[in-house]
């Protein structure tokens, strides 16, 4: 059944979760194959922090994943017309459809990519809005 009433918050951030920390670990594994590529002087230290951050990306990750399954809830994917991408989120018996421009899915896969690199061992809340 489709829902009229808005998304609830807390469900929403753990969806978003699933939504963007998946986009975020895609973008750094592919900057880890850059860095094997690239020249750089001190490579360890840049493998290093990607190898580190994606270790956490990946436990945070698990982490919503088994919130997401204790919760009934599902992410589903939808079309992509080019300008925006759309998400099915179940919740129980219900489901919403959200919209992200592609500008707002990358917007907002720099700023946690910003919290995971700068933020993340601070205790600063980890939210996309």
């Amino acid at each position: 059944m489709k829902a009229s009433a808005p998304l609830p918050s807390k469900e929403r951030n753990i969806l978003e979760h699933l939504l963007y920390l998946p986009l975020l670990l895609t973008v750094l594994e592919r900057d880890r194959e850059s860095t094997y590529k690239t020249p750089f002087k001190l490579r360890k230290v840049y493998e290093n922090l990607l190898e580190n951050t994606i270790i956490k990306i990946q436990g945070d990750l698990q982490h919503f994943k088994n919130l997401m399954n204790s919760q009934r809830m599902k992410l589903v994917k939808g079309r992509n017309n080019g300008e925006y991408t759309e998400y099915h989120f179940y919740i129980n018996n219900d489901y919403y459809i959200c919209r992200y421009t592609n500008n707002e899915l990358k917007t907002n896969t720099e700023k946690l990519l910003t919290y995971y690199f700068f933020k993340e061992g601070r205790n600063e809340q980890n939210q996309f809005r």
